[in-house]
């Protein structure tokens, strides 16, 4: 989840949702894409995560069928993957010669009332002219579209379907901003200050709330795949750190955030300025948290650079007293949720293909290494 960038190109067409800031997880430029699929092969009434991935029934003949029958346009063939942790998206053109990125959401993540209110939040932030890329609406006045996969069910079992909601956006190009004078930091803060203006104006009750409760979810959704060697351990760390923090995160002021703003998810466009990306993970949350993932490094490494951030942001919203206390226990959550996300994903074909050795037991040990450093320094209060 750490910001990359194309290696021999400082120029990236990406959209809203391309995920830009993330590795090649795809492998080569077709490798996301399913060939000589058959979508009706057997699949169990309740499939397995441990052993489905719902992507791997999505054809380009399937998903080119799915956003010429939902919008008024007529794609040229052409089907391009970009780069995408947890959901799919692809690059099209039409025969009209426009460029989009259609998204398509991995059955089960989200509710589709969640997905919905990511969609508010991005008409909220065009409303207030705050620089994102809104889905495009589709034939019926929607942002939001979905289509049914129909399944072939094994013997005994009935017909069964498979809903895929997908999102359309036209195709933007941008450069990394790469913030390194006072005055870029001081710009980085006041965008997150009016988005979090413009944020706090609506609630998002179907979206998760980041904290306590939802690092434990996270923390459970992984246990049984922690090597045996270690659970215990590894499992009594997460629950005694999440503890430390637990009454400072409790008196936290939370509202809608962006919930995954890194620098790897703001592009500049010449002659625009700065575009806010990939609101997939947009959750309540304390405000603070879009604005440690922005630094280069921790927090005690970054003092000049948090300073900036903080007197940008106050131009437009209130940084809440102790808030900055808070970083680290959100570290924390994320590593967390970085691993739920992970293990969400390992079934993928493109996932065992690229990371062959998640799970084992030299993974494991590694991450219980890196969470133990993060355990001792939410236990001293600091990261000096």
């Amino acid at each position: 989840m750490s910001a990359h960038s194309d290696v021999g190109s400082s120029r990236k067409d990406v959209s809203a949702q391309s995920l830009a800031s993330t590795p090649n997880v795809g492998g080569g430029p077709n490798d996301n894409v399913p060939k000589n699929h058959d979508p009706k092969r057997p699949v169990p009434k309740n499939p397995d995560p441990v052993t489905f991935s719902p992507f791997d029934l999505l054809s380009p003949d399937i998903i080119l069928d799915a956003v010429q029958s939902s919008y008024d346009i007529k794609p040229d063939g052409r089907l391009n993957p970009y780069s995408s942790y947890v959901n799919r998206v692809y690059g099209l053109s039409s025969e009209a010669g426009d460029n989009y990125v259609v998204k398509f959401y991995r059955p089960g993540r989200w509710s589709e009332g969640a997905i919905k209110e990511e969609l508010y939040f991005l008409e909220d932030c065009e409303k207030a002219e705050i620089p994102v890329i809104a889905p495009i609406k589709n034939a019926e006045g929607e942002r939001l579209s979905n289509f049914q996969l129909e399944l072939e069910p094994e013997a005994g079992d009935s017909q069964e379907s498979l809903r895929f909601f997908f999102t359309l956006y036209p195709k933007k190009g941008g450069r990394n901003f790469d913030a390194e004078e006072d005055s870029d930091w001081l710009r980085l803060g006041r965008l997150v200050g009016r988005l979090h203006a413009t944020a706090s104006l609506r609630d998002a009750p179907s979206r998760v709330k980041i904290g306590p409760s939802l690092a434990l979810n996270n923390l459970e959704k992984i246990e049984a795949l922690i090597h045996p060697e270690i659970r215990l351990e590894f499992v009594q760390l997460c629950r005694d750190a999440i503890e430390v923090g637990a009454e400072a995160m409790s008196s936290a002021r939370v509202q809608r955030i962006h919930g995954d703003l890194h620098r790897g998810n703001i592009l500049e466009r010449p002659d625009e300025g700065l575009l806010l990306l990939d609101f997939d993970d947009m959750a309540i949350g304390p405000p603070v948290q879009d604005l440690w993932l922005l630094l280069p490094g921790r927090a005690f490494e970054c003092r000049r650079e948090l300073s900036l951030l903080a007197e940008g942001y106050a131009e437009f919203s209130e940084l809440q007293a102790d808030s900055l206390s808070l970083i680290e226990s959100l570290r924390l959550y994320r590593m967390l949720h970085f691993l739920a996300w992970r293990a969400l994903q390992r079934q993928d074909l493109w996932f065992k293909k690229d990371f062959p050795d998640w799970g084992s037991r030299a993974f494991w040990i590694q991450e219980l290494e890196d969470f133990r450093e993060q355990a001792k320094i939410i236990a001293s209060g600091s990261d000096d």
